[in-house]
């Protein structure tokens, strides 16, 4: 299930690209397929980092790969291991609705990104996340603990205020928000309802499978349903030397 547009932001040959928070590492694999791009998967749960490094290595036996390399890496996004304007492409999906120091994140992932470069970020939706929240009492604590619903342009400001300018919104995965709406309502935690199973077979099989009747459904449906915002960033020459308002000093955040 992958939330970003790479074609949008011009992946190269030869990019470095940090996907932070990369969970089972969807996005890293993804960016592993394009020609010889180094792709580095960072996340604070090592269990996670586990599944990644198979998925990764699955990928090699099968040379699904751009002839590239690939990273993993045990990092906190509010204090990250690399080096100033180190990479071609930062990833953040589906991270910044559960860290509590939101700014100091945003400040860190810009400083490791080059000038010239893009940021994308995605987090859950105001509408259909508003919805899962109003339908279980456990639904933010469940989703691994989702402490906040970002408003697309409370969340714009906040990441431009640190040194980025926006330039593109996306929505993806309608199809997958009722699917979380009939979670909540039979309960977040529960694994033997027979409808939230086989609505997951479905969304399994369609991420495998990806048919066109689907593919075509969620594109039509995005603009309403679509269960993530999408959010791409552009660091520019100007935002190098960041302004006396600017939330970041030296990566991190008054």
């Amino acid at each position: 299930m992958i939330t970003v547009d790479f074609q949008k932001v011009g992946l190269k040959p030869g990019y470095r690209v940090l996907d932070i928070g990369c969970g089972s590492g969807r996005h890293t694999c993804a960016a592993y397929q394009y020609k010889n791009v180094m792709a580095v998967g960072a996340d604070l749960c090592f269990e996670d980092l586990k599944k990644a490094k198979e998925r990764l290595d699955y990928h090699d036996k099968l040379k699904a790969h751009g002839g590239g390399h690939w990273g993993l890496s045990v990092a906190d996004i509010q204090n990250l291991p690399f080096a100033d304007n180190y990479f071609d492409l930062v990833i953040c999906s589906e991270v910044m609705e559960h860290i509590p120091e939101h700014e100091k994140a945003i400040c860190e992932v810009i400083r490791v990104l080059k000038t010239g470069k893009h940021l994308v970020i995605s987090v859950p939706r105001y509408f259909p996340e508003r919805i899962c929240w109003a339908l279980s009492d456990e639904y933010f604590n469940a989703n691994q603990g989702h402490i906040r619903i970002y408003k697309k342009s409370e969340l714009i400001d906040l990441v431009e205020n640190a040194g980025v300018s926006h330039w593109g919104t996306g929505h993806a995965h309608s199809i997958h928000s009722p699917y979380w709406w009939l979670k909540c309502l039979v309960g977040p935690t529960r694994e033997d309802s027979p409808m939230v199973n086989l609505y997951h077979r479905f969304l399994s099989w369609d991420i495998m499978e990806k048919p066109r009747l689907t593919r075509f459904l969620d594109y039509l449906l995005n603009p309403v349903l679509g269960k993530s915002l999408v959010l791409y960033f552009k660091k520019t020459a100007s935002n190098t030397a960041l302004s006396p308002n600017s939330t970041c000093r030296n990566g991190f955040s008054n």
